[in-house]
């Protein structure tokens, strides 16, 4: 057996790989990356993200097809390999909807915050 086809399926191997667990773990990614108002709007926008994922694959292939033509196609599968995989690594990673939800708001009081009065909520004429 001759590797060339076996080397040239394993990008397509990766590709339909991450579109698969994507589409797998959709119900576990919707509530961890979206807000948690209602999840058929999460579901929605986790369908987008899926969505863009698809309408970016001609544009990939006219992309690596260009450098495949330049560089070689071995160098043009690595690149689109590795960048998917990067993908997959940055979903991983990534923290979640609640955490980078307070985390800006915890920075930006600190700053805002008087000198010796970081880390303590104002008390306001109002409260008892």
């Amino acid at each position: 057996m001759h590797p060339v086809p076996v080397s040239a399926s394993s990008g397509k191997l990766v590709e339909w790989f991450d579109f698969y667990v994507y589409a797998f773990c959709a119900v576990y990614f919707a509530p961890a990356f979206f807000p948690k108002s209602d999840p058929a709007v999460q579901l929605l926008n986790t369908a987008g993200v899926f969505a863009a994922g698809s309408l970016m694959r001609p544009i990939g292939g006219w992309l690596f097809g260009r450098i495949a033509d330049q560089r070689g196609r071995k160098t043009s599968m690595l690149i689109s390999v590795l960048m998917m995989c990067g993908g997959s690594l940055l979903i991983a990673c990534l923290s979640t909807y609640a955490t980078v939800n307070t985390g800006p708001t915890a920075t930006y009081m600190s700053e805002a915050a008087l000198t010796g009065r970081r880390g303590f909520f104002p008390r306001s004429s109002t409260s008892p």
